[in-house]
Order: C-alpha cells, then structure tokens, then sequence
C-alpha cells in the first residue's frame, strides 16, 4: 500500500514539476503566465513532496542496509537534496516574476536543470531496486 501511494506521489509530483519546468522552457501552458503556473501548480508539487517524503523513509528503513551500501542510493540522495534547492529556492524564484524578467536564459537553464535533477532522482531509484 505505501508503494502504491509512493508511486501515485511520484506521478503528481511529476505532473506538477513539468507544469512549470516545461512553461519555464516557454511550451506547455503557454496561454498562462509562468507564474500563474507556478501558483496553480505549487500545493499539488509541495503536497505531493510530502507524501513522497512520508512514504519513502518507511520504504527505505525496510531495506536500510541494502540501501546504504548501494552508490545509486547516494547518488539518488545527492541529486534529491539539488533537486529541492533547485525547484523550492531557485525555480520559485525565476518563476515568481514576469517571462523576461530574468532574461531569454536562465528560465530555460533552470527547467532543464530541474527535469534533469529529477530524472536522476528516479533513475537512482530504480537502479537501487535493479542492480544493487
């Protein structure tokens, strides 16, 4: 039950992070401004992160040793702790204002950064399961 609704968290979490992200990289929602996006999307991104949160650690205490000794685990760990200063601090930030606020550049660096942190979130997590 708690991986069912792990993976039910993880679909909404990524729904709403592409939301943004992909409006970030001017597709998507482009009809709506990049902070009305990022308004709709927050409570399901920050509601979702904490069930992910909340059902994670029990599913990892269920395989401690096996996850501590695993390097997909750290790398999983690393790239999770980017990942949130990436979409909690920095993306609020450039998606707060206005599109040209922050110039052409840097919505796009950090969508792009913020797909890819992500994608190595759940890429780590499923080498752990796979190869370790």
């Amino acid at each position: 039950i708690v991986q069912c609704i792990h993976l039910v968290a993880v679909a909404v979490f990524a729904g709403a992070l592409l939301l943004v992200d992909l409006r970030l990289l001017g597709t998507g929602l482009t009809m709506a401004s990049i902070p009305q996006v990022a308004r709709a999307a927050q409570p399901w991104l920050a509601g979702s992160f904490v069930v992910l949160v909340l059902t994670g650690i029990p599913q990892m205490t269920s395989t401690a040793m096996k996850q501590y000794y695993s390097p997909f685990f750290w790398w999983k760990m690393e790239a999770l702790f980017l990942g949130v200063i990436v979409t909690f601090v920095i993306r609020r930030i450039i998606s707060s204002k206005e599109e040209g606020h922050f110039g052409p550049v840097w919505p796009k660096v950090v969508g792009i950064t913020s797909i890819a942190l992500w994608t190595s979130v759940t890429i780590g997590a499923r080498l752990i399961g796979l190869l370790s």
